[in-house]
């Protein structure tokens, strides 16, 4: 008896185990290797790689505009060695290409170089940022000098909160998500343990294969012959069956996640 029951079993799994393969091949396709490779996983994410990038282009840009300032009035020379050398808070634009290169280089070596998870990083660089432009703009004279006293000091100022918006609501928020996908993978691959999030199942995932009638053809057959064994590749099929179930159900519990290709389906006709 307890052979026909581990019998009873898998016959009422290989159905299932079928259906879920496929579903799972067509999941792994259209989902980051992220869910699937855990050998794989990139140094840097893709979203973290582009707000490096957008740093850069905050330093470069500000720069960009303080060179153009130079060239203005007289010739880049004289106004370096007068913005630089003989540097006054209310007159040069030199602290501002400063400020750009510290917001540069903190936020590069806090999150590029050691791949830092935490907002601290950029809250102090927006806060320092924020703090030292209105205090310039309220104590200096650069409105008065001519249309680079707006730009320079606007500019650096909505970069800044720029960068913020994009590192806490793009970077942190999907990187967590990532991690948890991952690891949960990674869990339900090597068979270490419960899913870190688990859901709450309905009755409707359960369900018991129907009875056969009392003194039925089918009772006495399996009575008179009994059933094969069940093989050592089949029991390794189901307990494979049961990982990819339990990775699914992790991919689906992140459905707020996903990026939909195609709302509406074509109906056939």
């Amino acid at each position: 008896m307890p052979g026909g029951v581990e019998n009873g079993e898998l016959g009422a799994s290989l159905p299932a185990i079928a259906s879920l393969n496929a579903s799972y091949s067509q999941h792994s396709l259209s989902l980051p290797s992220l869910y699937f490779a855990p050998g794989e996983r990139r140094t840097i994410s893709d979203v973290r790689r582009t707000f490096c990038l957008f740093v850069t282009f905050d330093l470069l840009f500000i720069s960009l505009l303080w060179i153009i300032e130079l060239n203005i009035k007289d010739s880049i020379w004289q106004n370096l060695e007068e913005e630089v050398i003989k540097y006054k808070f209310k007159t040069s634009f030199f602290d501002i290409f400063l400020l750009a290169l510290f917001r540069f280089l903190c936020l590069q070596l806090g999150y590029a170089a050691l791949r830092l998870r935490h907002w601290w990083v950029i809250a102090i660089t927006t806060l320092v940022t924020s703090s030292f432009l209105i205090t310039k703009v309220i104590i200096s004279n650069l409105l008065s000098k001519n249309a680079f006293g707006y730009v320079l000091p606007i500019t650096s100022f909505v970069v800044a909160w720029l960068e913020t918006w994009f590192l806490d609501f793009k970077v942190l928020t999907q990187e967590a998500a990532e991690e948890r996908a991952y690891l949960a993978a990674l869990n339900a691959a090597s068979g270490q343990g419960p899913l870190l999030y688990p859901r709450a199942l309905s009755d409707g995932q359960f369900y018991s294969p129907p009875e056969s009638l009392a003194g039925s053809d089918e009772e006495l057959d399996e009575e008179g012959h009994g059933r094969r064994a069940v093989t050592a590749q089949e029991k390794e099929f189901v307990r494979q069956g049961r990982d990819a179930m339990a990775v699914v159900d992790q991919i689906l519990a992140q459905e707020e996640n996903w990026k939909f290709e195609k709302n509406n389906l074509p109906i056939p006709n």
